[in-house]
């Protein structure tokens, strides 16, 4: 089945013309549902790629409970949210981590962070059941 909102986050890592961070792809990718233009969830997101610019949190993931705010998503949401992104990444949601055990695989940042964007997409579209 197709899932609208991976579709759009691959469209904005695949883009050219733009640089969008994993914050600005998650959130840009639900922004019509959470009452947001495109360019109104670029600039909420502008400094939290790169894990807050300091490798902190994955732009992912608090892009991620951006949208889960937004949609008026509780407790259980971001729990089920957490849970599942941590299981992922043997616990980690810090960049420099995430990305450090990527480089340690031989991995390409690039397609881990693309990667981590439609994971987080995907948690997203289920948590919220916005797709079957």
């Amino acid at each position: 089945m197709s899932n609208p909102y991976l579709e759009r986050a691959r469209a904005l890592r695949d883009d050219p013309d733009a640089h969008y961070n994993c914050a600005q792809a998650v959130v840009m990718a639900f922004a019509p549902e959470c009452g947001l233009t495109a360019e109104q969830a670029a600039a909420l997101t502008a400094h939290f790629g790169s894990g807050m610019k300091i490798a902190a949190t994955c732009g992912a993931i608090t892009g991620g409970l951006m949208v889960i705010g937004l949609m008026g998503g509780g407790d259980d949401a971001y729990r089920a949210f957490m849970t599942a992104m941590r299981a992922g990444h043997e616990g980690m949601t810090d960049c420099a981590d995430l990305l450090r055990a990527n480089a340690a695989r031989g991995g390409a940042k690039k397609n881990h962070c693309d990667g981590m964007v439609y994971e987080a997409t995907e948690h997203l579209s289920k948590i919220l059941h916005l797709c079957d």
